[in-house]
């Protein structure tokens, strides 16, 4: 008899998901869903909006990685006005981004990976959690905390608050860095590097040890797709398009971001209100493709600093080909974050990072603008068009997890596929579909996470509608 296994909420993501897994009469699946089961509609209500408020309305999008929408948007604004911003005033947006990095990088590691990766997708329920890992590993928690408050108090010193900012504006930015902020951060830095190389050290530990798991666990081929710097190294504030395909041949090079609809295609189904965006001239679903680390570091030929550089090597030597795991995600995100923090030291050490000159003028309206920018999770793009008088007409976002909205959906379906049997389920099983999911941290909306309950209950349902059992759980 058929059934339908049903998860929800999916936990330790930021935004609101439920799986569905249908069985068939032998209990083998025989397909499953990654809903995406809010609807904001913020593209809409942004219209009649003038288009120098996006970066303070839009990076409300989410509480976790605001920068990336507040930096999107000014530059998406800056195109608007047709101006290119002073040099200063990239290097302080590149700084308050690679803050970004760290802290968002670090606190999903920690945080929301690391009770399946440390604690395992078989713990105790009770114990793998944030809580249970602070139990476990104390000291570890504490860098976890140390390395998110880094990233968090560079954010504040240039904008002001650490979540939500007020910083990069239309032509720039609207405050220097103090020298006396500079310095605090550079000692700052010197202590966070460390904290991030014993990160990786752990992780790699952790991958000796389970290989087997590496390499089976949520692993497919894809293409994939990132910016890249003119010389093929990995650029997350600016850069061209690069797309290679599954087996490392490169498809799409030197493209140019604000000309993404060439490009990208958006197709949509009726059970999420999630787009899957593709590649368009391989068409859907065939045209699908990852980004965010995992998907930046298939593409680039090298990482611009030389711990990271240096790691990336040991990454790139794991295989021949491409690196296809799920799971590789948390070593291609520490790689990220260790170039975060060293970046972070070059440009504070640039002796322009201090100018006052900040701000480009304009009393031009091109009447439209397009801002491309990696956030921690992959290529996101912010495109505007405006009337004569800058009042927004039309909005269209390609956030970047929707890019990689096909790749947890297939992600789930070979996860269940591997080990649901005979319709047999265990919560530790259950756990091992969200954490396919957790793999490509998910941002699917601005959401809050309370501490106290997080209930999951998975009820098993015949195709006549009868109640065959119930799996349940709380955090």
């Amino acid at each position: 008899m058929s059934q339908k296994i049903t998860i929800e909420p999916v936990t330790r993501i930021e935004g609101h998901a439920k799986v569905t897994i249908h069985l068939d009469d032998e209990g083998e699946v025989a397909c499953t869903y990654f809903h995406v089961n809010e609807f904001r509609g913020l593209e809409k209500f942004c219209e009649g909006r003038m288009f120098f408020e996006m970066p303070m309305i839009t990076q409300r999008i989410c509480g976790i990685c605001p920068v990336s929408h507040h930096l999107a948007a000014a530059k998406t604004c800056d195109a608007i006005l047709g101006v290119e911003i002073p040099r200063p005033a990239r290097l302080l947006r590149e700084l308050m981004h690679m803050a970004q990095f760290v802290q968002s990088h670090s606190m999903h590691f920690f945080y929301l990976a690391g009770p399946d990766l440390l604690l395992g997708m078989e713990a105790d329920t009770a114990k793998r959690n944030l809580l249970g890992l602070v139990e476990s590993h104390p000291q570890l928690a504490l860098q976890a905390v140390k390395l998110r408050k880094f990233g968090q108090s560079i954010i504040e010193r240039l904008g002001g608050k650490r979540v939500h900012p007020s910083f990069a504006v239309a032509g720039g930015v609207n405050s220097a860095l103090h020298p006396a902020d500079r310095d605090v951060i550079l000692k700052e830095v010197e202590e966070a590097t460390p904290m991030i190389l014993s990160s990786l050290k752990l992780f790699r530990d952790w991958y000796d040890e389970n290989q087997e798991l590496v390499w089976s666990f949520a692993s497919f081929p894809s293409a994939y797709m990132g910016l890249v710097d003119d010389n093929g190294s990995l650029e997350l504030y600016d850069g061209s398009i690069r797309i290679k395909d599954e087996n490392g041949n490169t498809i799409v090079d030197r493209h140019d971001p604000t000309d993404y609809l060439s490009l990208i295609a958006e197709h949509v189904e009726d059970w999420s209100y999630l787009k899957f965006p593709y590649y368009r001239a391989l068409g859907w679903p065939q045209g699908s493709y990852r980004v965010g680390p995992l998907g930046r570091l298939n593409v680039v030929d090298s990482v611009g600093t030389p711990l990271a550089q240096e790691e990336f090597e040991r990454f790139k030597a794991l295989s021949d080909g491409m690196l296809q795991g799920s799971m590789l995600y948390h070593y291609a995100r520490l790689i990220e974050d260790l170039y975060a923090a060293e970046r972070i030291a070059e440009l504070l050490h640039d002796p322009e990072i201090l100018s006052t000159d900040i701000l480009s003028n304009s009393d031009q309206i091109t009447g439209e603008g397009v801002g491309v920018i990696e956030a921690p999770r992959g290529t996101l793009i912010h495109h505007y068009k405006t009337d004569e008088t800058g009042k927004l007409t039309k909005v269209n976002l390609i956030v970047a997890t929707g890019h990689n909205n096909w790749a947890m959906g297939k992600a789930v379906e070979v996860v269940a596929r591997q080990y649901i049997r005979r319709g047999k389920l265990t919560e530790g099983l259950l756990n091992r579909v969200e954490a396919a999911i957790r793999c490509y941290d998910p941002c699917l909306s601005c959401s809050t996470h309370a501490l106290g309950e997080m209930p999951l209950k998975v009820q098993l349902i015949s195709s006549r509608g009868e109640f065959l059992g119930e799996l349940s759980r709380s955090f």
